[in-house]
């Protein structure tokens, strides 16, 4: 299975979905997702003041790309703060977060398997 074949619509037609789990404030629009492996291209919001320390660090066995649209993410374990217009690539593996937004944040999401 893959992603499905999707031409140009508006994303605005999509809703915001509540993330299940120990953190309240993070919300996302899956624009594509593989049902088999998981993986999916997302936008991501974290709600003003949303911490995600309950979930501790993350690691996934896939790659992910991100990119913040808009506001801040504060990275509790690095101590460095990134903003829009700045963008991550990580590899299955890769240890990151928790994260801390004070103003909120926008994040576009790729992720999958090699």
């Amino acid at each position: 299975m893959s992603k499905p074949e999707l031409e140009f619509f508006p994303v605005t037609d999509l809703d915001w979905l509540p993330i299940s789990g120990k953190v309240t404030g993070l919300h996302e629009k899956i624009l594509a997702r593989d049902s088999e492996s998981n993986v999916a291209t997302r936008i991501l919001r974290f709600a003003p003041g949303t911490d995600t320390t309950p979930n501790g660090s993350l690691v996934h066995d896939f790659w992910e790309e991100v990119y913040i649209l808009e506001g801040d993410l504060h990275d509790l374990t690095l101590g460095e703060t990134f903003t829009a217009g700045m963008f991550a690539c990580r590899p299955p593996g890769m240890k990151h977060g928790p994260w801390k937004s004070e103003r909120g944040c926008t994040t576009f999401e790729v992720r999958y398997r090699q």
